[in-house]
């Protein structure tokens, strides 16, 4: 079991639908309400964020990145979850052994544009999947599955690990993790981010989402 001081805190990544470029928002766009959102929501707001922070860093062309998000919104449909970087890098046309690098590229584009920027951790495959979590928090598995954001670790619920290959993801899964154990304890627990290597995020996301 990793010491929390292995990973960074993760960054703040607003829920909020406001600011965000129109252009990547699927038809309806997400509902601007400020209460509490939905799965969906959730999901939705990832893809625009991270859709803008592929944009913004030239990391591809707005007509791939399009590409890949309504391959990833039809994969939704279907209960289907597509991670959408792993998604762009097939539509860009990388070959199955050049996935790991190509996403790996992706991603360090997309966390360059957060702060602080999580880190890449090499041993998440390692590490025990926290069923007793799962167990209680339901709907962060469930939320975890749709994201592709595995829950690394938990220890006692007040140190808290999440990671996925998209840091934008791992964030927020890590944010609404912070919001339903405070809720439900009163205590405010330390969640850390961090990126995990292509081969290790498949291998976990099998593992922990069945897959």
């Amino acid at each position: 079991m990793p010491g929390v001081g292995d990973f960074h805190p993760g960054p703040e990544i607003s829920l909020s639908p406001k600011n965000m470029d129109t252009a990547f928002q699927a038809a309806p766009a997400a509902s601007a309400a400020p209460q509490k959102k939905g799965q969906g929501e959730i999901v939705e707001l990832c893809l625009v964020r991270t859709a803008e922070a592929l944009s913004k860093t030239g990391a591809a062309g707005d007509n791939d990145i399009f590409k890949a998000l309504s391959q990833v919104r039809e994969g939704q449909a279907k209960g289907q979850p597509l991670d959408l970087l792993e998604t762009l890098a097939r539509v860009l046309g990388t070959e199955e052994e050049r996935l790991g690098p190509v996403v790996h590229v992706l991603s360090d584009a997309v966390a360059s544009t957060l702060n602080p920027s999580p880190p890449t951790i090499p041993f998440a495959s390692k590490l025990i999947a926290p069923s007793a979590f799962y167990d209680s928090f339901d709907a962060m598995h469930q939320l975890g599955r749709a994201l592709l954001a595995p829950v690394l670790y938990a220890e006692d619920t007040d140190a808290i690990g999440t990671g996925s290959i998209n840091p934008i993801a791992a964030a927020i899964l890590g944010e609404q993790v912070h919001e339903v154990v405070a809720k439900r304890f009163g205590i405010r627990p330390f969640v850390t981010t961090a990126r995990m290597e292509y081969e290790s995020w498949a291998f976990l996301c099998r593992k922990h989402f069945e897959l």
